[in-house]
């Protein structure tokens, strides 16, 4: 058996369930079809919402392990979002998604309680690494971290 073995389940036996959170819908399927072709892990897709209010909703109505989340979006930013997310009961993990790759948004991400964050012009490189460390305990990269 591949992967790593985790609490029983090993890596390439679990889907990870995420919500898809941009205002952009190109984007959200240029990731939804990133995230089809891993295999380990594997990903269900469970929702697509373009606004801070429908993610904060879906997230208690699917209850995702994962939300991808944009960081600007018309009204509510991805950071207010993030926050709200995170004080649900259950809260599921949260990686920010930005084209604004800066410190200061990092710092922003982090004191959101947001789990990971990943710039969108790298985020083919290091989602899947940050992933796996997230919900595998496999060390790889800093979560969010200073460029």
């Amino acid at each position: 058996m591949s992967g790593c073995n985790v609490g029983g389940v090993a890596e390439d036996e679990l889907a990870v369930r995420v919500l898809l959170v941009d205002d952009s819908w190109v984007f959200i399927q240029v990731v939804e079809d990133y995230l089809r072709l891993m295999r380990s892990p594997s990903f269900e897709i469970i929702g697509r919402v373009c606004n801070g209010h429908d993610a904060v909703r879906s997230v208690a109505e699917l209850k995702p392990d994962l939300v991808l989340l944009d960081l600007v979006m018309p009204g509510t930013n991805g950071l207010e979002i993030a926050r709200q997310i995170k004080a649900l009961p259950d809260a599921p993990r949260v990686i920010m998604l930005t084209f604004y790759d800066l410190p200061e948004y990092r710092e922003a991400a982090q004191n959101a309680q947001a789990d990971g964050f990943v710039g969108k012009s790298e985020f083919a490189v290091r989602l899947i690494p940050l992933i796996r460390e997230l919900f595998f305990d496999q060390p790889t990269i800093p979560r969010i971290e200073e460029n």
